[in-house]
This record gives structure tokens, sequence and C-alpha cells, in this order.
């Protein structure tokens, strides 16, 4: 057993102190074997290659067989292509552009999307064609995608770091023997003398964390790959290696892999060591590497994606390697052997000495898309570009290729304006990228505009306003994932509605966030029998209001209205009735009618009623929710909201339900939002005020 298992918290934080890196993989193992310049780069620097798009689709495959796995191993249903295809899909939409690698045969994110998708629908038929390499001899699945973090021994050493392992899928077969399978997807199966000499190391790493984990032991490890492309001669397209592990072959693997492991571990405990750049890795992009290299004798810490605890030891492993550079070649030498090895990463202008508006300028010229960037404007979150573009050609044409401007500006995505934008007199059409955030946008009560509800500050400087005596805006509905920015948001309206004035708000809080909100003219419900009851009231308020002809300023602020609305109490449950006499037969018996109170209908019928009865006696309401769906936010229930906010969510669908158009999923977060309101002209993007 090792012994620094038994080391407490902070012993293993002082322990991993001095290494380069936390934990060790087989993954960082073989990388580091391989090229180990290529190991600095990622798992010291933290600089990620972009992936093809042959291994985004095996990364989809892996997700598919996922669930195809589980749902086999907790109900026993088998899943068809449609649904593995189905969450296939969903892995690639979810890829963000600046990850996709630009090649030749994949020219742009588009190619690369489609290229990966028709490789995942050939994984994944073949899977089903041939799953009896995985059933046949089936028992039971234990466990799918297990992850591990465990310390191991090797060789009879103690690691003193932590072994971190994803096994894919571990199985009980028929003959009772325990094993782990690695699925693998290829374009050609991997040679028999090679996989003799190059599994078993991997197999080793899986068996020790699983082992150590789990006290259970494991008799083989299938490595099961399916290759894409059709076999000529039909046969199957799915082959299983089996390592058998005898005591012997164990101690043969062990050895194996504990000397590139204990030469790794040697690497990361010292500061000075220097990785070598091996030119004979073909699976690497040496120009990338070289420009990495070249990167490392000039460039700043904050320019790597080191990690918090690591960057004292790699901020001064930088310091040194700078000094001993630049005292013998000039930095003007550094530099222009970065922009050669540029001129050799095909594709990718992330990483090249241009300004921003320079590489959208470049994508599209490659596409033969002639425009030009003609202002920029920095938003808290966001920048907008307007581009004027080139006669003839076509608008819509450059939307085709924004997942492009996104990998040029090395950003998850960007978003184009629907309607192009007016400035100055003159159109342009209006690209909107994401930044790293220039600051907080604090709550400012100086910011209020009589009636007008500050909501906050769009790319141009402009304060956006939610103006409540408008009788064509009245109503807003509020939607966003967790972390948008949607509950500070809601709060910062809450404090602008105390300083307009309302006589009364109330605040329909589900989920516990708002109680702080509590005072004279505020009330807080949260159980959802009382909002039901509150609702009601709410109601008999208003029609009381219409009947009078009074008015009164009240705010109703129900946050995650949809959940509310789903447990609430419908049909059957809501049968309270009141007789009240009609009337009388002739026999001198009354006549009676059942009657309905407004208390008694539904939560979502009593919301419909205040929304389109209430606006004239002095009610606003935003209802706010995490749940874009079409059977939460329907068509008639927009016509209700006719300002429409929409923070991130996470499919471009998820925007369309909101705001009629995509674009929210391209969003920053934290604020960063879209507002659709008959005040302005178009969608307009804004950084809300953050308000604690």
């Amino acid at each position: 057993m090792n012994r620094y298992k038994y080391l407490e918290p902070h012993e293993i934080e002082e322990l991993l102190s001095n290494y380069l890196i936390n934990s060790w993989s087989y993954s960082k193992v073989r990388t580091f074997a391989s090229n180990e310049k290529d190991f600095e780069r990622k798992y010291i620097y933290g600089e990620d290659s972009k992936r093809s798009s042959t291994t985004i689709a095996g990364e989809a495959y892996h997700k598919a067989l996922d669930i195809y796995f589980s749902g086999l191993r907790e109900s026993g249903h088998t899943y068809d292509i449609t649904d593995l295809e189905a969450a296939a899909y969903e892995y690639i939409e979810m890829i963000s552009p600046n990850t996709w690698k630009i090649q030749k045969t994949t020219p742009t994110i588009q190619e690369c999307i489609i290229n990966a998708t028709k490789t995942v629908n050939q994984l994944l038929g073949n899977f089903l064609k041939d799953v009896g390499t995985y059933t046949d001899n089936l028992e039971a699945i234990i466990c799918t995608e297990q992850r591990l973090v465990t310390w191991v021994q090797i060789n009879g050493v103690d690691i003193p770091m932590p072994l971190h392992a994803v096994i894919d899928m571990v199985i009980k077969t028929k003959d009772g023997k325990n094993v782990i399978i690695d699925h693998k997807s290829k374009k050609a199966f991997t040679d028999d003398n090679e996989i003799r000499f190059s599994i078993g190391k991997q197999a080793i790493t899986y068996v020790l964390a699983w082992e150590v984990e789990t006290g259970e032991q494991i008799d083989e490890v299938w490595f099961v790959e399916n290759k894409a492309p059709k076999n000529k001669d039909n046969s199957p397209q799915l082959i299983c290696h089996k390592v058998l592990l005898d005591s012997g072959t164990r101690r043969l693997y062990e050895a194996l892999l504990y000397e590139p492991l204990r030469r790794m571990l040697e690497a990361v405990s010292d500061p000075d060591y220097v990785y070598l750049l091996n030119d004979n890795d073909n699976l690497t992009d040496k120009a990338e590497l070289y420009e990495f290299w070249a990167k490392t004798m000039i460039a700043e810490i904050d320019e790597f994606n080191v990690k918090n605890d690591k960057k004292p030891l790699v901020e001064a492993r930088l310091r040194k390697i700078r000094d001993a550079s630049l005292s013998t070649v000039s930095p003007n030498v550094i530099k222009n052997f970065r922009k050669y090895s540029e001129q050799f990463i095909p594709f990718d202008l992330s990483n090249k000495d241009m300004t921003n508006q320079e590489k959208i300028e470049h994508v599209l010229r490659s596409f033969n898309l002639m425009a030009k960037v003609q202002h920029t404007f920095e938003g808290y979150s966001s920048t907008s570009y307007l581009l004027e573009v080139g006669a003839g050609v076509s608008v819509s044409s450059i939307t085709k290729y924004k997942l492009d401007i996104a990998n040029a500006l090395d950003v998850s995505n960007v978003r184009i304006q629907k309607d192009l934008f007016v400035y100055e007199g003159k159109s342009y059409l209006a690209i909107e990228s994401v930044r790293k955030s220039a600051g907080t946008l604090f709550w400012d009560a100086r910011l209020k505009n009589k009636s007008k509800i500050p909501l906050g500050i769009d790319n141009f400087q402009q304060t956006v306003f939610w103006d409540i005596e408008n009788h064509s805006t009245p109503h807003m509905l509020v939607c966003g994932a967790t972390g948008s920015g949607k509950s500070v948001f809601l709060r910062s309206i809450i404090e602008y509605a105390n300083l307009e004035g309302f006589d009364e708000i109330f605040i329909f809080d589900p989920k516990y966030e708002f109680n702080n909100f509590s005072n004279v003219i505020t009330t807080v419900v949260n159980d959802i029998e009382e909002i039901e009851t509150q609702m009601g009231l709410l109601v008999l308020d208003m029609e009381q209001r219409v009947k009078s002809g009074t008015t009164k300023k009240t705010l109703v602020v129900f946050d995650e209205f949809a959940d509310a609305v789903a447990n609430s109490r419908k049909g059957n449950e809501l049968n309270n009735y009141s007789d009240q006499i009609t009337g009388y037969y002739k026999t001198g018996l009354p006549k009676t009618k059942r009657v309905v109170s407004s208390v008694d209908k539904s939560l979502e019928e009593n919301l419909r009623i205040l929304l389109q009865k209430g606006r004239s006696s002095g009610f606003r309401i935003i209802a706010a929710t995490q749940r874009a769906s079409t059977k939460v936010i329907t068509g008639d229930a927009k016509v209700n909201f006719p300002v429409q906010v929409c923070f991130r969510v996470p499919k471009d669908i998820d925007s369309i339900v909101v705001i009629d158009e995509p674009g929210a999923e391209a969003l920053n977060g934290r604020g960063d939002g879209l507002i659709k309101s008959p005040e302005y002209l178009g969608i307009v993007r804004f950084q809300a005020f953050y308000k604690s």
C-alpha cells in the first residue's frame, strides 16, 4: 500500500508543491516518453492543441457508448442508433469553434463538424452491427466512465503523486472474470506486433487504479477497436485485443511503465529541467511546438494557462529561461523565429501577430468575401466589430462562417446580429465577440431616469432601460442558465424598484434566494402553496382595482416560475367550490350553481390573467426561469411579455425560444445578456449591473 495515501491534506499539499504537476496519468507518461516538449506545453503550461474532426468524433463515440452501456447496466434497456446519434451530435454541437483543428481536408469549422458527424455515424453503425464483441460473454456491467484518483505502487515503489484514471467500462464475464474495457476509434486497426508492446502499460495503469481503489482483482483488459472505414472483405469492424494478467505479465508491464514514469517524475521535480523536442514524433505539430518553445523565451506567465498553485514554480522557471535566452539571442531574432514557425501552423490565426480586426478580415478573404472592420467598440464583457461589406458580397454568406471567425479570434463563439446596425447614418454588419471582463459594472442609483429602470450598459456605453410607465412594455421575461447572471440581474431591478416608489413588491422565490428583501413594502413568498394563494389574492386585488377604477404600482418578481407552475396544483386538486343561490325551482327549492374563485384557479391560469389584465391597474411582472422550453415559454405566453431578456443558455435553440433568434448560447455569462423590447430596434447586447 502506498504510504503517501495516509498523509494529512496539508502534508499532501506540501509534497505536491515540489512538483510542476499535481497528478500523473497514463496519457501524461505516454506524452512525456514520446515528446517531452509536447508534455511541457500541455501539462505544465496548459496549452492544449486543437483537435481534429476525427478526434472529436472519437470523443462523441465514447459519449454515446457511455449512454448505451449505462442504460444496459441500470435497466437492461438498449438504445437504438437514433438515440446514440442524438447523444453524439449533442456532444459535437457543444465543442467550441476555437477547439477544432482546421486542416486542408476540413478548411472550415462547418466542414469539421460535417466530417466529425459522418465519422461518428460510421462508428456507431459499426458498433451496433458488431455489438456482440462486447455482449457475447457479458454477465454484468459493473460501471461505466469511472473516474479514479488514487495512490499506487509500481514496481514495488510508492509513487509520490496521485494517479488519475478514467476507465471506460468494467464488466464481469459469464466465466466469472473481471474485465476492464477501453473503447478505441480508429482509421485503421493497430498492427498485432505493435499491440503486444504498446497496450500493456496502459492496461496495467487502469488495473492498478481499479484494484487499489476497490480491492477487486482484474483478470483481463480488453481494448476494443472500432475502425470507421468499411472493410472491403466485410469482416467485423470491431476487434478486441485482450491483455491477460498473470503474475509474470503484471511484473513485466509494471517494469515497462515504471521507467518512463520515473523519468517524468524526476523532470517535474526539477524546475530547471530542459524538455527535449522530438523532431521524429509524427503525432504532434512541430510548428506548434517550435512556436511554443520560442514563446517561453520571451512571454510572461500570464500568457499561459498555468494553474494558480503552480504559478510561482513555473514563473521562476520561465524567468530563468528568458534571462538565459535573451543573454545570448536577440529578442527580435526570437520574435522572427516565432513568426516563421507560425507560417507553418495551417489555418490557425489564434496565435498570429495580427489584430482581431485583421483576423476577421483575413478569414473572410480566405472564403473570397471582401469586408472591412470599420469600427470597434469595447463593452464590459464583449466587443462589437462593425463590418463594411464589399460590393457584391451577400451578407448572409458571411453569417455561415461565424464559427470560423470565432476560431480565428480564439473564442468559444461569436454572435452576428440578424439585422444591420446603423451607425453615424451608415449600415454595418455587427459581429460580437466575448472578451475577458474589463471589470465589474456596479449598480449605481444615479442612473435611474424617472420611470425608466436601468438594466445595464450596452457595448456603445448607452444605458439600457425598462420603462415601467410605457404601456407597450409592462412585463418582462428573463431566462438564463446557472451562472449566467439572472439572479443578480433581478436583485438590481428590485433595488431600482425600491427607489422608483412602488407601493408594493411581491417576490415569489421558490429557491429562497431573495429572503433578505423583506421590508415594509416587499413581501417574499417561498412555499409553493403560499405562492398559489398569494397569486390568487393578487388577481382578486386586480379585479377590485378594475371595478373601482383605482390603480396602485405593484411589482411582481416570479423567480423560477416554470418550476413553480410545474409543481403547483392542477385539475382535481383544485376542486374547491362554493355554492351560490341563483334562483328558485317551482317547488320552492333554491337553485344553485358551483362557482370557482380566483384563489382556486391554477397558478398558471392566475398568472396569465394577471399578465393580460393587470397592466392597466398598475401591475408590472417579471417572470424568470432557467428552462427555455417551448412547453414553458409558449407563443401565447411570450405575447404577454413584450420585454424579453436572455442571458447565456446552453444551445442556440434555447435562445430562439426566448428571443426568436440564436445568439444567447455565445454569451460570456456573469450578466452578459441580450434584450428584445419594443423600445429598441433589433436585439441589444448589454452588460447587467452587479448588485450583491
